[in-house]
């Protein structure tokens, strides 16, 4: 199955700093068993919505999982981005890493990230936080075969 790991980060995408989270979260899609491709692109809702809608519009791309860009500042916004491309919520991913952070911190509480469907591709919001990353992937991990299987059926089966 095809994956795409998505880092939304303005500094980044200028070539400035290093990207930890991208590369972790792509190591556990690799270990999970997913072929992983990589990008990064800018706190800009248009150019996250248009990523998202070519990996799943033309790429045809699985899974889409994007880090970074879910906190609070004025530029964080990978959710309303997402929101602005997917054809149905499916709020267990967010809801579930938001509840599973509260064991870990308070401030996991602070994250807004969404999940939902595009055509035949889900996207998840993960934080952009590579130990966030590491605690929310084994939320999301388990369910991705059946998820992937659903996504395929055919309508009105």
């Amino acid at each position: 199955m095809r994956a795409a790991v998505v880092t939304v980060s303005s500094s980044l995408a200028r070539g400035e700093g290093e990207d930890v989270s991208g590369p972790r979260l792509a190591e556990l899609c690799e270990a999970a068993g997913l072929d992983v491709s990589r990008e990064t692109v800018s706190d800009d809702r248009l150019a996250i919505g248009g990523v998202l809608k070519r990996l799943a519009d033309q790429e045809r791309v699985r899974f889409v999982f994007t880090t970074g860009g879910t906190g609070l500042t004025v530029d964080d916004v990978t959710p309303e981005a997402t929101r602005d491309v997917i054809d149905r919520e499916a709020p267990g991913y967010a809801e579930a890493i938001r509840a599973d952070s509260r064991d870990h911190t308070p401030l996991g509480l602070l994250t807004r990230g969404v999940s939902g469907v595009r055509g035949r591709t889900l996207i998840v919001n993960f934080p952009g936080n590579p130990k966030a990353i590491d605690q929310s992937w084994p939320i999301v991990a388990p369910t991705l075969e059946h998820a992937a299987a659903t996504l395929e059926r055919d309508q009105g089966r």
